[in-house]
């Protein structure tokens, strides 16, 4: 698979260039802010119209990679559904489709400030999970260590050959990594931001995604 490796508190991880992180020797794949239902939020509350298609796309890679990986742990890091409405509005044929997803499988759902509550669906919802030596949950916290987080959408930019490139990325450094949103509609927050200026060390990295996943220095 195409990814990053990196080591955080003593763990081999991997950063795929999709935005999800792989942990091979748990076989434990973990995604970030999928919220589902997005579109179908957005109409409901009088937004503009999107193409109501967020939700396949977003299950169709994340299907990609479990094919890939063949995980047997799936971590999903909060905001999986974009409010709790959305959730309980998924259409039946994509209903059906996270089943088989997750079919043999243990699924963790996180909650997250957008979906802080019960869904009806399967696998188990947790505020966070300590999968020691590292702790999965949504927002990150400073102190913390050993940290595997969500919620900013993290994004970088960089000059590349005369313009400015920008792709979701994770930021690491030697407490945490922050996944950067998998979900389709979703947009991000700069690296540059003071959220997270103020949340990672100085030397930090950012693995900014896509067909290779390359680490930089995170722009500051």
């Amino acid at each position: 698979m195409n990814g990053h490796e990196f080591t955080l508190a003593g763990v081999s991880l991997v950063a795929l260039g999709t935005g999800a992180l792989w942990w091979p020797d748990r076989s434990l794949l973990c995604v970030s802010d999928l919220h589902l239902g997005k579109s179908e939020r957005i109409a409901r509350r009088g937004g503009g119209p999107l193409p109501p298609y967020d939700t396949r796309d977003t299950l169709n890679r994340l299907a990609a990679d479990l094919a890939r990986s063949q995980a047997r742990i799936v971590v999903c890091l909060g905001d999986s559904f974009d409010d709790l409405d959305a959730a309980h509005a998924l259409p039946e044929e994509e209903r059906l489709w996270l089943a088989k997803l997750q079919a043999g499988r243990r699924w963790v759902w996180i909650e997250g400030n957008h979906d802080p509550g019960p869904i009806d669906l399967a696998g188990t919802q947790l505020t966070e999970l300590p999968v020691a030596p590292l702790t999965f949950r949504h927002i990150a916290r400073p102190g913390a260590s050993g940290e595997v987080s969500g919620h900013y959408h993290p994004k970088a930019t960089i000059r590349s050959r005369g313009r400015a490139v920008t792709r979701p990325a994770f930021l690491l450094d030697r407490d945490r990594v922050i996944l950067p949103a998998y979900g389709t509609y979703t947009g991000g927050l700069r690296s540059d931001d003071t959220a997270l200026v103020t949340l990672m060390r100085p030397e930090a990295l950012a693995l900014m995604t896509g067909p290779e996943v390359h680490a930089v220095p995170m722009p500051r």
